[in-house]
């Protein structure tokens, strides 16, 4: 199963791989070459479809848990000042995604959607300092009866060149249902109310949609 947002990629990939492996066959007269380039868009295409694969997952939805919006690795565990939207200190939660992760955002909790804006920016590598600040970047907030408001960040990597955020202000947020896409490499922050209790550790491999991160 693929996201929707690769559908248009993907068709594209796979009309240049079936011309580049057609130019070979005709007009490259060396065997392995031809071989190799035949298999080099065939590789190419099946990296594609991995980026954008969406794999099924079941969600446990319970209010008193927050879990991992994205797949990867938690990088960044520790109070921070939030500047956007709070302008308080929150808990921040960061995992970064490489590019054989899954790139689908997932809402981490269930709530009103009360906050959600777009912020053009550079394209820093996703785990430096600054990109949380700096980076193309959405900021969307999520009301939970349980948690109160709490943050989360979509934000560009280095190679990331589009964000896709499907959370509107007024809108309900389901907890573990598609909440968006980053294309190719970046990170997800979320922001906790302090004294919430993290269930992660730094360098552990979440999944999301399924792996509870933290707990009231």
């Amino acid at each position: 199963m693929f996201h929707k947002e690769g559908f248009k990629i993907i068709l594209v990939t796979l009309f240049i791989v079936i011309g580049v492996s057609l130019i070979a066959h005709y007009f490259v007269d060396i065997l392995w070459l031809k071989k190799g380039i035949q298999l080099l868009a065939i590789v190419f295409l099946i990296a594609i479809l991995q980026f954008f694969r969406n794999p099924k997952r079941i969600t446990p939805r319970n209010d008193q848990y927050i879990i991992a919006p994205v797949d990867g690795k938690v990088v960044v565990i520790e109070e921070v000042f939030e500047k956007e939207y709070f302008k308080d200190k929150r808990l921040q939660v960061s995992i970064f995604m490489s590019p054989i992760n899954v790139h689908v955002t997932r809402y981490a909790l269930g709530g009103k959607i009360t906050y959600s804006e777009y912020h053009p920016g550079k394209y820093l590598v996703a785990w430096h300092p600054k990109a949380s600040e700096e980076n193309e970047r959405t900021t969307v907030v999520v009301d939970n009866p349980v948690f109160g408001e709490v943050l989360y960040r979509q934000i560009a990597g280095a190679l990331a060149k589009r964000i896709v955020n499907y959370a509107k202000v007024g809108d309900t947020a389901v907890q573990g249902e598609d909440a968006g896409f980053i294309k190719f490499g970046s990170r997800v922050d979320v922001y906790l109310p302090l004294g919430t209790k993290v269930k992660v550790k730094l360098g552990d491999k979440v999944k999301g949609g399924v792996q509870v991160i933290a707990e009231k």
